[in-house]
């Protein structure tokens, strides 16, 4: 590349490479750091790996096979408070899934809080067993919303001629639709493929041997070089997975007739049975058990500083993330160059919080002034929820109408001006967007805080796991309920705009 074409780059292109590339750091970090006395593979590591995989595969298929039949059932079928059903079915989305292990593992087994309320003995909940059912009941609605997203999106034509044909609703609804919802299917599938990968709260809790946990394990026990290799070794598995996501598109149909099924009474008696169990594991179990512990212990123990410390560093987390944002953001509207850096910054939101809390210790053991100071902190929530923001502002200003811009360069504004005073206020709707995900997603953060926090800086997550190790269970009903609320705004904020759009096509006649 000549002199000539980097002065012929947009004004943002400079501050994005340099933003663009602190994601990157952590991965080069963690390959000085793994030194060759680190194990790459011992029989304890091909467990782990193999517990990781187990974990993984039997997620991702138990999300596939719950989470398409509820897309199906949200986007087609014609039951009573049909919003209602849908916001439900995501809600399992507003409970962070180390929320769900721990209450669930509390819940089940002997002297759990079932057998004492109800005198009923029941199996224990642990291990890859355990595992497999939370990260299941937490990280289905995936897979239910990308299915959707892609059925609301179909011409019901050609059910209707396979029906016309002789066909039945469920051989039609096999043949027809779902081939034609794949990509939706696969899309979901390996987000929560993503999702169970980066989880360090639920093996942890279920005593899995799975990378995040070993790695947690090593790090506490001055093991930096071994943690840093198997860090490594979880981020190529995650690099696969984020290869194969980039690989899926969506499919591109003209929006046509719109599926309606109408079940009779005793159908949707029967639908609604089959659903309710999947809520009752997952939302009301959970609520309920820390109703107990909030009735037996009120809130002994808890400090509202802890609540203060989140926000506080979930703020700050939010407010640099939009603002590195911004120049990323406008950066990839402007050329190609700058959707290569926006891709690169969306690498930290691939790693897990486990890997990027090992990367940035080392970081602070080299800059000791930076050691276990807010400020490391607030750089591991920016480094890994950064896309959240950068996607926000990116499909704000994509909006906006060009003409805009050109009228005020017209009328003797600096390019400088024309942003600052016509692009930027424009974007402001984006931008809090971006920076109310950034500060929900930083609240629910667990392994990156627990190894980047200040001495003594407690937050909501961090406080559960503590009173989760000290076996204080019923302690954790306050900072459980205040993560599931503002979890349950995070989730709101992303079904409002899905919601209407999607109820808007399901409104329209149809024959």
């Amino acid at each position: 590349m000549t002199l000539r074409s980097l002065l012929r780059w947009p004004a943002s292109y400079p501050l994005a490479l340099v933003i663009a590339l602190m994601a990157l750091v952590p991965v080069g970090v963690l390959f000085g750091l793994a030194s060759d006395e680190a194990q790459l593979f011992d029989a304890h590591n091909l467990k782990v790996l193999t517990n990781t995989l187990l974990l993984m595969v039997f997620t991702v298929l138990g999300s596939i096979l719950i989470g398409v039949p509820l897309a199906l059932l949200t986007a087609y079928v014609q039951m009573p408070w049909r919003r209602l059903w849908l916001i439900l079915l995501a809600a399992p989305l507003a409970i962070p899934s180390y929320i769900g292990a721990f209450t669930l593992y509390a819940a089940f087994g002997r002297g759990g809080e079932i057998e004492n309320l109800l005198g009923l003995p029941m199996p224990a909940m642990d291990g890859l067993v355990g595992a497999t059912i939370v990260m299941i009941l937490y990280s289905y609605p995936f897979v239910m919303l990308t299915t959707r997203a892609s059925l609301l999106s179909l011409d019901a034509s050609l059910v209707n001629a396979a029906r016309t044909l002789g066909m039945s609703l469920g051989v039609s609804l096999w043949r027809v639709v779902l081939p034609r919802v794949a990509t939706g299917i696969a899309a979901g599938g390996l987000l929560v493929a993503l999702y169970t990968l980066s989880d360090f709260g639920t093996p942890a809790i279920m005593r899995l041997d799975t990378f995040t946990r070993v790695i947690f394990v090593e790090y506490n026990a001055f093991g930096l070089s071994q943690a840093a290799m198997l860090s490594l070794q979880l981020l190529v598995i995650v690099g696969l997975v984020l290869f194969l996501e980039s690989r899926v598109r969506g499919s591109r149909e003209r929006p046509g007739r719109h599926l309606t099924i109408w079940p009779g009474r005793g159908q949707r008696l029967v639908i609604a049975l089959s659903v309710v169990p999947i809520l009752v594991l997952a939302i009301v179990l959970p609520l309920a058990v820390f109703g107990i512990w909030l009735a037996r212990e009120g809130t002994e123990g808890f400090e509202f500083s802890y609540a203060w410390n989140s926000v506080h560093a979930s703020l700050l987390a939010a407010i640099f993330a939009v603002i590195l944002a911004v120049p990323v953001a406008h950066a990839a509207i402007a050329g190609r160059a700058g959707r290569l850096m926006e891709r690169m910054t969306y690498f930290g939101f691939g790693v897990p919080g486990i890997v990027m809390g090992t990367a940035l210790v080392y970081v602070g053991l080299q800059l000791p002034f930076l050691y276990q100071t807010l400020g490391l902190l607030v750089l591991a929530y920016v480094l890994r929820f950064l896309p959240l923001a950068v996607g926000s502002v990116r499909s704000t200003a994509e909006g906006l109408d060009p003409s805009l811009v050109k009228a005020a360069r017209v009328l003797g504004a600096s390019p400088r001006e024309a942003f600052q005073r016509v692009t930027l206020p424009l974007t402001v709707r984006g931008m809090v967007a971006g920076a109310a995900l950034v500060f929900l997603e930083a609240m629910r953060e667990l392994p990156a805080t627990l190894m980047l926090g200040p001495t003594g800086f407690e937050t909501l997550a961090t406080y559960l796991w503590r009173v989760y190790e000290a076996g204080y269970f019923g302690r954790a009903a306050i900072p459980g309920l205040l993560l599931v609320l503002m979890s349950a705004l995070g989730l709101a904020l992303m079904l409002s705009g899905e919601r209407r759009a999607e109820f808007d096509v399901t409104e329209t006649p149809h024959s």
